[in-house]
C-alpha cells in the first residue's frame, strides 16, 4: 500500500516561504512521478507542479513558475515543494500525489495515489 504523508504547512504573511514535505513509503520510487497539487475553498483541484524520480524532469504551474521550487531526496523517499515569495492566492490545501511512470502529467485523473493534504494560508 502506497502512502503519502504531507508536512510543512502553516500560517505565512505575504512575501514570505514555507517548504511542504511529501514522505512516501509502501513501494519503490524509482519509476514514479511526484505532483503537487492544492485546493482553494470553492475551488477545484489543480496543478501546482511535478517531478520524476529518476531524472530533474520537473514541470511548474504558470502561477507558481519563478517562486515554486519542486525537488525530491531519493535516499529519504521525500519530495518538497519549497514556496517563496507567497502571496494570499497561494493559500490553499496542498496535496501530494503518485503516479506510475516518468512522464510528468498535469492532470489530477493521471495519479493514482494521494495524502491527506496540508494547510497553507497566506495573510496579506
Amino acid at each position: 500500500q502506497v502512502q503519502l504523508v504531507e508536512s510543512g504547512g502553516g500560517l505565512v504573511q505575504a512575501g514570505g516561504s514555507l517548504r511542504l514535505s511529501c514522505a512516501a513509503s509502501g513501494r519503490t520510487f524509482s519509476s514514479y512521478t511526484m505532483g503537487w497539487f492544492r485546493q482553494a475553498p470553492g475551488k477545484e483541484r489543480e496543478f501546482v507542479a511535478a517531478i520524476t524520480w529518476t531524472d530533474d524532469n520537473t514541470a511548474y504551474a504558470d502561477s507558481v513558475k519563478g517562486r515554486f521550487t519542486v525537488s525530491r531526496d531519493n535516499a529519504k523517499n521525500t519530495v518538497y515543494l519549497q514556496m517563496n515569495s507567497l502571496k494570499p492566492e497561494d493559500t490553499a490545501i496542498y496535496y501530494c500525489a503518485a503516479r506510475s511512470g516518468a512522464l510528468l502529467r498535469r492532470s489530477r485523473e493521471q495519479y493514482d495515489y494521494w495524502g491527506q493534504g496540508t494547510q497553507v494560508t497566506v495573510s496579506s
